[in-house]
């Protein structure tokens, strides 16, 4: 089976050799997205909080590209560069998916692109 990538206008663009989606069968992969405004490719949001609303944000960009929306995901990955914001960025992640409740990890990590507090990536059903 082949593996098809998808690139969303919507979401910023990538800073490395990646898509935004990989697709193989009925499951979509989304990449991890930074808290990227879409047009000036830079980190402005400061908290964590505001920073997962923008990652979240980014996300959503890439599944309404390809005709999804929330309830398509089955798991998401969360990095957080500091666990002392997992309280701030599981408000935001529990109000933005409602009802809709994913497969979920989340990750300390040492440091993530950019310098931001928070990434997100998600498996989707097609």
């Amino acid at each position: 089976m082949k593996v098809e990538t998808r690139i969303s206008p919507k979401a910023p663009a990538a800073i490395g050799c990646y898509c935004h989606m990989a697709v193989i069968g009925n499951t979509g992969y989304i990449s991890g997205q930074l808290p990227l405004n879409p047009l000036s490719m830079k980190i402005e949001a400061i908290t964590a909080t505001e920073q997962a609303e923008v990652s979240l944000a980014n996300l959503l960009a890439i599944l309404e590209d390809n005709n999804l929306d929330k309830n398509a995901v089955a798991k998401t990955t969360i990095f957080l560069s500091d666990m002392s914001n997992f309280a701030d960025v599981n408000n935001v992640y529990s109000n933005f998916f409602g009802e809709h409740r994913p497969a979920r990890s989340c990750f300390s990590v040492k440091g993530l692109p950019m310098n931001a507090l928070v990434e997100i990536e998600a498996i989707v059903s097609l």
